[in-house]
Formats: C-alpha cells, structure tokens, sequence
C-alpha cells in the first residue's frame, strides 16, 4: 500500500490483434502524462481542456511523429471507477501499438499496474466494498450464464447488504448489553430470554446464506463428469456431440483415445467439465503399442474414480457382456448415468441387450436421447445441489467469515442460557461483528487484500 499515491498505468483489454485496444491510466499525475504523449492535432501540439466524463479524438505522438489515432476518455476523481482521475486510451487493437502507448505512459511519469490494482484502489477509495470486487473476479471467469447473473447481483450489492443488515442487527444486542454495562444506574440489563431469541433469529439470517454454500462452490468450480465404458462403445462420438464439436478422434480401432481430453460445457446453466477417457480392457499383449495404452487405461481409472459423476456407456449391439459389468463393478458407490449407445442400428431392445434398464438410449449419429443425456446430468449435479433456488452466492472466503461469526454468536446463545454475566456475552458479539466486517471489507487485512486482487488480470 506504500505505492497507493503513484499513478498507475496498464493495458486493460486482452493483447492480441483486434479491432480496439485499451490502456488504461490512474492517479494523480493522469492530465501531466497524457498531455506528454497527447494531441488533438497531428500537425502542431494541442491539448483539450480534460473535461469530466468526455471522449476526445486525436495523436499519441512520440518525438512529434504520430502512433497511432485514439479516442481519449476523461474521468475526474472520486466520480470513476478507482475514485482517482482516470484516462483511458482506445487505440487500434495490436500486440505491437499497444505495447508502445503503454510504454510511452511509463515513460511519461506513471508505473506498470500490479494484478487488480484499479479495484484494489476503487476498494480503498471506498468505491465499493470487498464483495463487490469479488463479484467483478466471478464475473471475468464466470463459465456460465447463470453464473454472470448471480455474479451481477453480488455486484450490484445484494450480498454486502444482507451482510450489513446482519451486523446492524448485532451491533444493536451489544449496543444494548454495553449501554447496560457502562451505565448500570440508568440502564438495566436486557433480559436474558430476549438476548437469547435476538441472537438465534441472527443466526437464522447466516443460516440462509450458508445453505446456498453447495450451490456456490459448484457454480465456481463446476462438475467434473468421466465418460466411460469399454472401447469403441461411443465415448468419444457422445463426448463430441455433447460439445458440438469434432474435438476427439472417433474411429472403428480399439484404442483410439489413449491420453485424456477435457473440455468445459455449459449444462443449463451448470458449469461441467467434460472428460473422455480412454476405453477400459484387459490387455495381454506387451507391444510397445499396448504398453502406451496401459497408461492411458491408468490414467482413466484415475479420472473416473475422481469424478463427481460417471457417464458409463455400452454398445447396445453388442449387449451388456462381462467386461461391461465388471467396469460397473468398479465404479459403483459414485453417481453413474448408464447410456446405451447406437440405439439406433438396434432393432429388438431384448434382455440380452437391457438387462436392466439403462438411463438414456442414444444415437450420436441421430442425436436421439442427447437432450435426455443433459437432463439426467443437470438433475443429477442438482440432486446435491439446488442452483434455481439459491438467493445468495458466497465463496469459500465469505462461508468461512459467516461460520467464525456464527460460532461466536453460538457461545452467545449458550452464555444466554447459562446467566453468564453479560460483559463476557459481549465479547463474543464484538468478535461476531469483526468476522461480518472482514466479508465487506470494514476490517480487513493487506495479506487478505493481496490475496484477493492477485487473482485479477493486470488491468483491471
């Protein structure tokens, strides 16, 4: 924090080839660097007035030879993002141009950003609180719509305000207890039995944020689904269609997929990551060929046996054989969807084939029972996890926060109950209080802070 007075520059757009590219500028040495390096005229040296909240079109100049032709957006202090004075330069997007302006703006007097620095400082100058920041950190790595939404709603304030009304609520007991304390000639204690039920119905309040913990964890982290089953029964034609894309090697040879292959898929608004791995068999043979694919069969098992949830698929051509249920055997005790593939060049579903009742029927080549496959996915990650009815979403930050607070206020209740004299109860309710001020940022430490803005872009 010993560098908050510096003013601050970085490239604030993704560095690439593109059709805009934006640096951004901050502190209170913005209107000396920009008049540096700017003008309203290629031909001779003229500097707009830097009017709050407008766009100006002209040079970045260096030596007086022209960079590049930009468009100039002004902010004042504390009307923008960080609470500083702010420039933003749009330039032509360019790995090479936009190096070079930011370069210049270095050279001009400002420092390169650290990671989350502008947020850092728009949470410093009291722009918005902790839970906000961390709303903008989901937002840029959200995986999913619904998760940009409940993302949203953080940011708008949503959370940082259900906090603030829990801590006006205990700040109000304490205020009664100390005001007890330090005036006991004018002002009695409260009653025991209604401290007891004012901090219960507290807890009730953590309570319902908490439930939605689940729900949160898995919007960030996602589902991880294995998909396996023998070679050649589908897998990596249903890990194809499931994506819309050609992105594993389908082929009538055994062993094909040898290593393994992820990719992310957005399940109805549940964030999943997809595996196909390799197609489990016993092999007898000890070629270098058969050597390789051992690995790969190794490296599935592992895969499978860490997945949340298991798509096992099985030729129904061919029917359920031995070496089908002996990989059923393996996996039993996780969540396993059970696919019977190229259902459509089956023309007697018999028991040879169904010996029970497999979850979906699918064709890749038709697409029949796709649809269902996403479904039994969705209610299975929903089956531990209620996503459409979660109010709040927290991270594992504000969980911990709002479980160190509910412990304390815990003790509360049982001092409550115990007549505990109420000086004592009032300790536990300060340190509640300390807990709910580190999730909004009241209290906070730099190391927390570090911690927090590191996970950002450089930039932002």
């Amino acid at each position: 924090m010993k560098y908050i007075n510096d003013t601050i520059a970085a490239i604030a757009t993704p560095l690439g080839t593109g059709g805009v590219a934006v640096i951004r500028i901050s502190g209170e040495k913005v209107f000396d660097i920009i008049s540096e390096i700017f003008s309203l005229s290629l031909k001779n040296k003229k500097l707009p007035d830097f009017e709050a909240n407008k766009i100006y079109y002209g040079w970045i100049k260096y030596n007086n030879k022209p960079v590049d032709q930009v468009l100039l957006l002004s902010f004042k202090g504390p009307k923008s993002f960080t609470g500083e004075d702010i420039i933003e330069i749009h330039c032509h997007g360019g790995i090479n141009i936009t190096k070079n302006i930011l370069q210049l703006c270095l050279k001009a007097g400002a420092r390169s950003a650290t990671r989350g620095e502008f947020s850092k400082r728009a949470f410093l100058n009291g722009k918005m609180g902790l839970t906000e920041a961390e709303a903008i950190l989901d937002i840029i790595h959200s995986r999913t719509d619904k998760f940009s939404q409940v993302s949203a709603y953080n940011l708008s304030g949503k959370l940082s305000s259900c906090i603030k009304e829990i801590r006006s609520g205990v700040m109000n007991i304490l205020s009664e207890v100390v005001a007890a304390l330090d005036f006991p000639e004018e002002v009695e204690e409260p009653e025991y039995t209604y401290l007891e039920e004012c901090v219960i119905n507290i807890i009730e309040r953590i309570n319902d944020i908490l439930k939605s913990s689940n729900n949160s964890n898995l919007m960030r982290q996602g589902v991880k689904i294995a998909i396996a089953g023998k070679p050649n029964v589908g897998k990596s034609s249903l890990f194809n269609t499931l994506l819309n894309m050609e992105r594993a090697i389908v082929t009538d040879i055994p062993g094909t997929t040898r290593d393994i292959i992820q990719e992310s898929l957005d399940v109805d608004g549940i964030p999943v990551t997809l595996i196909d791995t390799a197609g489990i068999r016993d092999l007898e043979s000890k070629t270098q060929s058969d050597q390789i694919e051992s690995i790969g069969i190794n490296i599935a098992k592992d895969h499978i046996q860490s997945a949340d949830i298991v798509l096992f698929l099985y030729d129904l051509t061919k029917g359920m054989k031995k070496e089908d249920i002996a990989i059923l055997n393996k996996i039993k005790g996780k969540p396993v969807i059970k696919v019977g593939s190229k259902v459509d060049l089956v023309n007697n579903l018999n028991d040879s084939v169904l010996p029970e009742m497999p979850d979906c029927l699918i064709s890749t080549k038709t697409g029949n029972g796709i649809k269902l496959v996403k479904q039994k996915i969705k209610q299975f990650a929903l089956s531990f996890n209620d996503i459409d009815n979660s109010e709040y979403f927290t991270n594992i930050r504000h969980q911990e926060c709002l479980n160190n607070a509910k412990e304390s206020l815990l003790l509360a209740v049982t001092s409550c109950q115990n007549y505990v004299p109420q000086d004592f109860i009032s300790i536990d309710l300060k340190t509640a209080l300390l807990s709910l001020d580190e999730i909004t940022g009241e209290v906070v430490t730099e190391e927390i802070l570090d911690n927090i803005f590191s996970n950002f872009c450089i930039g932002k």
